[in-house]
């Protein structure tokens, strides 16, 4: 695992794991989550090959990384996103003194419980594809804070994330002084992905709701296509403990006049979200009745699908993702952009289907089933709930056949970690067992007491440090021969996976 490249001395080198925990031990004032996205990046990236475009890198220019540094450094005094106050009131009142950025541009606005960032990114390589200028905000970020935001379907440049907070800097202090709450960690970025996309100027803004819809802080927006992926349990806390509770709360990015592209969902969530569409006048769009999934297979590296959209069937339509979920994310993509372009309504007539197979044929979505090492294969996905856990264990059995399969599992202490845990256990012959370093992660032992119930303890190993778990998980993997079709999954938590990421050294 921590092998250096071939054309390196070994014994010249320092052990970058090690580095990699004491970079973390230094970094005692700050957010983990930031303090873990820098020790990666200083210690491990000589490890992988050229840099993923996708995931950012820290930035070359030794002056830029110090100003990047700072802006991270201030960003992490304010409330983590784990923190809340359920109003719109402070981030209204920062696009007030802005001069209202985000109704410079329409807007896409998508929130669910599961497959939104995936969904998202082929929303932009859509609208990319059809030649629009496209802006995505998604959270949260897998390594970088710059991922985030995103500009012509590339994360912003990190002069360009400094410059827009710079910007804002001092708006963003007016309101703090006005306000009897700071602006927090989210309702800051929101701001500056709302001031980029003016600033492009975007044609297009894709933006993925943060938690719920009614409060969020993206909800400032009025988008012309509401899109709702599947529904499911989580932040129960925060949203609700049923269903429709929680479709209660997404419903409120459902706007005056707008499309609404809706997912397959349970039958009270789709109650509640058809009610708030008849209320507002919105157009109702619904996966497995206007549009869908006609068919799919597995392809190598992906699957191949034909798609009935609003405007008719898109058959061949190649997408480098694993699963079935992906394939549903795609479908409502698809009819999200035709909404857009008005298809269905203003017109009947179908995309060009060549330039949307370009489209999907050319969508990534890090850390989800994503393949990062091989002999033994190593897959990353972020599944933190039940039902994402359940979507990645049936698509894992699907696409990659392993005849041993390891888990390495580190987990939010705020999440469902049986469910997740219940819905690994049919496919992990055995689990280790280990945590990230985010304050929010959960104590390795409490969850390993936890996974012992799940799985007995003999199919149990704890290693509660990261670096150390996957050298045993990888350990395991190869314990039937280098041809025995081992593999290891890392996942729990998107903290996890971004870390193991760079451990793994990719970025």
């Amino acid at each position: 695992m921590s092998e250096l490249p071939p054309d390196h001395n070994a014994d010249d080198q320092p052990d970058p794991l090690n580095a990699f925990d004491e970079i973390i031990a230094e970094e005692t004032t700050r957010d983990p989550d930031l303090a873990v996205i820098e020790a990666g990046s200083r210690t491990l990236r000589t490890q992988g090959g050229p840099p993923d475009a996708d995931i950012p890198t820290r930035p070359a220019d030794p002056e830029v990384d110090k100003a990047l540094r700072e802006v991270e450094t201030e960003l992490a005094t304010r409330w983590g996103e784990t923190k809340l106050e359920p109003s719109v009131s402070r981030i209204a009142a920062l696009m007030d003194v802005l001069g209202e950025p985000q109704r410079s541009y329409p807007s896409i606005h998508i929130t669910g419980t599961n497959g939104k960032t995936s969904t998202a990114r082929m929303i932009e390589a859509l609208l990319g594809a059809f030649e629009l200028r496209t802006g995505r905000y998604t959270s949260p970020h897998v390594q970088s804070i710059t991922e985030r935001i995103s500009l012509d379907g590339a994360p912003i440049a990190p002069e360009r994330f400094i410059e827009t907070y710079q910007d804002i800097k001092p708006y963003v202090e007016m309101v703090d002084a006005s306000q009897e709450y700071r602006l927090s960690f989210f309702e800051v970025l929101t701001g500056m992905a709302y001031a980029a996309f003016a600033d492009a100027p975007a044609d297009v803004a894709v933006v993925e709701v943060g938690m719920g819809g009614s409060w969020d802080a993206t909800n400032v927006i009025d988008g012309d296509v509401a899109v709702v992926t599947p529904i499911d349990l989580d932040h129960t806390d925060r949203l609700g403990t049923t269903h429709a509770e929680i479709a209660t709360e997404k419903a409120g990015i459902i706007k005056q006049g707008a499309t609404v592209i809706m997912a397959q969902q349970p039958v009270d969530a789709a109650q509640v979200l058809l009610k708030k569409a008849v209320e507002v006048d919105a157009t109702v769009a619904r996966e497995g009745l206007e549009f869908g999934v006609v068919e799919r297979q597995v392809a190598v590296g992906g699957q191949l699908v034909t798609l009935r959209g609003l405007g008719g069937e898109y058959p061949e339509v190649y997408l480098p993702l694993h699963g079935a979920h992906q394939a549903h994310n795609a479908a409502v993509a698809l009819a999200a952009v035709e909404a857009f372009f008005g298809v269905g309504a203003q017109r009947a007539d179908a995309l060009d289907p060549d330039t949307v197979r370009k489209a999907f044929a050319a969508v990534a979505s890090p850390g989800r089933l994503e393949v990062v090492r091989r002999s033994p294969t190593v897959v990353l996905d972020a599944a933190h709930n039940p039902a994402g856990a359940r979507a990645a264990a049936e698509a894992i059995g699907e696409a990659f056949q392993f005849s041993r399969l390891i888990g390495v599992v580190g987990a939010s202490g705020d999440k469902n970690v049986r469910g997740l845990l219940e819905a690994f256990e049919p496919v992990f012959a055995e689990v280790v067992i280990t945590q990230n370093s985010s304050h929010r992660a959960m104590d390795a032992d409490e969850l390993a007491g936890i996974a012992v119930e799940v799985f007995g303890e003999e199919r149990v190993q704890v290693e509660p440090r990261l670096p150390d778990a996957l050298e045993a998980a990888i350990t395991l993997a190869e314990e039937e021969g280098e041809f025995s079709g081992g593999g290891v999954l890392v996942t729990g938590s998107v903290i996890t996976v971004g870390e193991a990421r760079l451990l793994l050294g990719r970025g």
